[in-house]
């Protein structure tokens, strides 16, 4: 059961700019009340000082060296918070051909993409060769060879990097795992050297290094170390073939704090990777990392209103105004999410225990489970550590309008997306007449 973890003037869910002040709960210098009273709810606000916090942690940790960070853009892909990043130097891990347009669209340097994923298609790979970006991910061999071929009929050489499955168990949600060998993502660590052979043989492509990522919420050091040492033994033997690489592609996965989780701070990790890099000769190499939810999960709290409260003969329920298609996590991976009222409830405030859920017409609709909660309806609460899978992976289902979000900055907030209007959900469709 979730006991309340709600201190005045504490910061919440490891997120230093989120706190209780004078009863109520802010972001950084803005009362939530008050922009869900102007905006509505279900509602995504997210702190500015948050994300360039976690991002100084990694530039601490890569302080005097060749490195490249690039954010994992499937994790938020909201326009002003890429045009953060942005502006802060950052490059870009992204998907899809959608998700390389998205930054482009706010001013990226392509020279800073890296492009990810196990299908890519003609067009994306064809966009992405135009746009001239840093390097291709490569999943497989079959990829090698259509990249090669694309290139080729645009006259052009494509920079590749292949993605090598390490078969590191990173200790996360079978879901979110990705490095090993039962799973779809990257080359089987057996078979990388030959596709390293094949890659340096096709006339249209370029190789560039090395790239694994093992999964994602990760909260312990030691699978990132036995996954660099993996990719070291093969960048060595890779060398031994006359491939001389410039670049060692870590991917992202750094976990955050959701309730009692302790991840290494950024730095902290850099540190045991540098390490590991220098023994064994290879620190020149320069360094890629793909950080998503490390640096914008801690920084987002999505705010809903309390509709009614459902007393059961074995559980009572709080059922709020957000939703499985606004918040999918706890549906997708049974996820746990802090849940807290916007004001601190009265010292002798009746408390319960509820199971938070939505209006969506699914048992698997909820947000919480097992809350202690003094709540009533028209109350707001916060789920907080909301600001990563959670806008990205919304959807329409129910004919919901997807929320509204806000960036605060300081003592002032903006607008950054706005509510969807209802029509806007059907306009694309055609009707018979």
């Amino acid at each position: 059961m979730s006991q309340p973890r709600y201190a005045p003037d504490q910061p919440l869910a490891g997120a230093p700019f989120i706190a209780c002040a004078q009863g109520r709960l802010q972001v950084e210098g803005v009362v939530v009340d008050e922009l869900a009273a102007r905006h509505g709810t279900p509602l995504f606000v997210y702190s500015r000082a948050a994300i360039l916090s976690v991002l100084a942690s990694y530039r601490r940790g890569l302080a005097g060296r060749n490195a490249l960070i690039c954010y994992a853009v499937k994790a938020n892909s909201s326009l002003a918070l890429l045009e953060l990043l942005a502006n802060a130097g950052c490059g870009f891990d992204i998907v899809s051909g959608g998700e390389l347009q998205r930054v482009l669209a706010v001013g990226a340097d392509p020279d800073k993409i890296v492009f990810s994923g196990v299908g890519k298609t003609p067009a994306e790979i064809a966009l992405a060769l135009q746009a001239g970006i840093h390097c291709f991910n490569v999943e497989s061999v079959e990829e090698l060879h259509a990249i090669a071929r694309i290139a080729r009929s645009q006259g052009r050489v494509a920079p590749v990097s292949l993605r090598v499955n390490p078969d590191v168990d990173a200790h996360t949600h079978p879901y979110i795992a990705t490095g090993l060998q039962d799973n779809k993502f990257g080359i089987p660590h057996a078979q990388a050297l030959a596709a390293y052979r094949q890659a340096a043989a096709l006339e249209g492509l370029q190789v560039l290094g090395i790239d694994c990522h093992i999964g994602s919420q990760i909260v312990d050091v030691a699978p990132y170390v036995q996954a660099v040492d993996r990719i070291l033994d093969l960048v060595a033997q890779i060398k031994v073939q006359g491939i001389d690489l410039q670049h060692v592609d870590l991917g992202g996965g750094l976990g955050i704090r959701y309730a009692d989780e302790t991840p290494p701070l950024p730095h902290e990790l850099l540190a045991a990777i540098w390490q590991r890099l220098d023994a064994r000769g290879m620190g020149r190499h320069q360094l890629i990392l793909e950080p998503g939810r490390s640096l914008v999960g801690n920084a987002g709290i999505c705010v809903t209103e309390v509709l009614y409260l459902k007393t059961g003969e074995h559980k009572n329920f709080c059922v709020v105004d957000a939703a499985m298609n606004d918040l999918p996590r706890p549906a997708l991976y049974q996820a746990f999410h802090d849940i807290v009222p916007l004001h601190v409830p009265a010292a002798d405030a009746a408390h319960r225990v509820y199971d938070v859920v939505g209006p969506i017409c699914e048992s698997g609709d909820w947000l919480g489970r097992d809350r202690r909660l003094a709540v009533r309806a028209g109350d707001r609460l916060a789920v907080l550590s909301a600001g990563a899978y959670s806008m990205s992976m919304a959807s329409n289902y129910n004919t919901r309008p997807r929320a509204a979000e806000v960036l605060v900055d300081g003592d002032s907030a903006r607008l950054i997306r706005r509510r969807e209007r209802m029509e806007e959900l059907w306009q694309m469709e055609l009707l018979e007449r």
